[in-house]
């Protein structure tokens, strides 16, 4: 029989698998834009510093060493991908465990894939449209609290959009079965409700004119194929195990 701690495990298990994978992904292809940013910064410290006149009789300033060193930071990148899959690997299989019953879907291979669909949009895509990451070199210390409230605000905005939309797109059941209507109202109610929460909530722009664009979105959208990555292999490893152990199931009952 299909339990709790069946789904449970299997979400664990599925997002440890999703995390490597994004770790992977982010190490191929975040790792060089990274160097090449904190390269950039590096470059304009000195650039600075040799613009400076020194003080008479000062002691040369040794420059601090790094708190973690890159090698460090590879291996945290890993460590810290797969921590974040297997949380969200068990978020995800209590999400389904809870919800499974309320979406209408032929299976819950598709159920699983819908779910890691809404999640990806609303978690993830919904954020990055209106506050795309940024890499080292770039940003103000003193506005981190600022953004991080905004982001985290953004994806609440995100997850409400994704839930009015299929609200409405229920809802348009009312006025007929044809896809197009339903497709329309829930589209409608989605992007209503962005359209909105980005027109109120605030621009945030501190990436100053020499750093190289090219660089910036090859940064952006490593850091959202990172985040693809872990929502497709979490949602169709999901519902591989869940599809698998559902025939288990029934061929058991059947004997």
């Amino acid at each position: 029989m299909r339990t709790f701690g069946n789904l449970l495990v299997r979400g664990l298990i599925v997002g440890l698998f999703a995390g490597l994978l994004a770790g992977t992904f982010a190490y191929v292809m975040g790792e060089p834009h990274i160097d090449a940013a904190i390269a950039i910064e590096e470059a304009g410290g000195a650039a600075h510093t040799h613009g400076e006149e020194p003080a008479a009789e000062a002691p040369a300033a040794e420059e601090e060493a790094p708190l973690v060193s890159r090698d460090g930071q590879r291996f945290g990148l890993f460590l810290a991908t797969s921590l974040y899959g297997v949380a969200l690997g068990g978020i995800f299989a209590v999400g389904f465990a809870l919800l499974r019953r309320r979406l209408r879907t032929d299976g819950d291979s598709y159920a699983s894939l819908g779910l890691a669909a809404a999640g990806f949009v609303g978690i993830v895509l919904v954020p990055f449209l209106k506050y795309p990451p940024n890499p080292p070199a770039v940003g103000d210390p003193e506005t981190i609290t600022k953004r991080t409230v905004t982001y985290l605000l953004t994806l609440v905005i995100g997850l409400l959009a994704v839930w009015a939309g299929v609200a409405a797109s229920r809802w348009a059941q009312r006025f007929g079965d044809a896809p197009w209507i339903r497709l329309a109202a829930g589209g409608g109610a989605f992007g209503v409700t962005i359209v909105a929460a980005y027109l109120i909530l605030p621009s945030i722009n501190e990436v100053p004119g020499s750093f190289p664009a090219t660089l910036l979105w090859q940064f952006r959208f490593a850091s959202l194929g990172t985040q693809a990555v872990l929502w497709t292999v979490l949602g169709f490893g999901y519902a591989a195990l869940v599809d698998c152990n559902s025939k288990v199931t029934k061929e058991t009952v059947a004997a």
